[in-house]
């Protein structure tokens, strides 16, 4: 067995028994292998042992990746889950099923556009800044409100929930008061949105997800702790 698949099961391992730790059911939280800076070769090693779904931060890698990729494993899926440019949305629906970082509602008007142009149906969640400073995503419930409120009329744009990073530091409290942050507006805005299914919290990361898990998540972002440290 290669170190990536390796590492891979012992994560997917460690997934399951935080499931069972914190008393949520079997299978009920999706890994998201974080494959950037890493080759396509990686992701082929990855899916060998069955897992399917990806994450990218950079839509450039991320296309030029996925198209060697799919020639051998069309059944693989990617998320965006880098901050994305309006410029960098037609690439980036040219090979992603979600974007996981909208954080403006300009942004959803170009997603649908170009998603209406390529005949193409795209999941979004809604990124909500929970942590540190440096990070993008909604800062208040005021401005999430209309964005989600656009999605209803989108015809190209499935909503599905919500995402956060939480803040870099070693303080346990802090990280699972940025989750418990995004659990409580996913469920103010479900509360709001009743006919919307938003029941993905993507939160967690190789360093805290045991934590997400117990906080509700749904998909985990694990990239180093599978893939090891950046190749490029």
């Amino acid at each position: 067995m290669s170190e990536i698949s390796s590492r891979l099961r012992q994560v997917l391992d460690s997934i399951r028994e935080a499931e069972i730790k914190s008393g949520r059911a079997t299978n009920s939280v999706s890994l998201v292998a974080v494959s950037k800076f890493h080759p396509a070769e990686s992701v082929l090693e990855a899916i060998a042992q069955g897992q399917l779904l990806f994450g990218e931060n950079r839509v450039q890698e991320a296309v030029e990746k996925f198209q060697q990729v799919r020639v051998q494993s069309p059944q693989a899926q990617l998320h965006i889950i880098g901050s994305l440019q309006r410029n960098k949305v037609k690439k980036a629906l040219s090979c992603a099923s979600c974007i996981q970082s909208v954080d403006r509602i300009e942004l959803l008007e170009e997603i649908e556009k170009q998603a209406a142009n390529l005949n193409k149906t795209v999941e979004v969640l809604f990124e909500f800044h929970t942590g540190e400073e440096s990070k993008s995503g909604f800062t208040s419930l005021d401005s999430l409100l209309p964005a989600v409120e656009y999605t209803c009329s989108a015809s190209h744009i499935v909503p599905k929930g919500f995402m956060t990073m939480a803040p870099f530091t070693e303080n346990q409290l802090e990280i699972a008061a940025s989750f418990k942050k995004l659990v409580a507006i996913q469920q103010e805005v479900a509360t709001r949105f009743p006919n919307l299914d938003l029941k993905e919290l993507s939160m967690g990361m190789s360093n805290d997800f045991a934590l997400a898990i117990a906080e509700g998540a749904t998909l985990v972002r694990i990239g180093t702790a599978i893939f090891g440290e950046r190749v490029y």
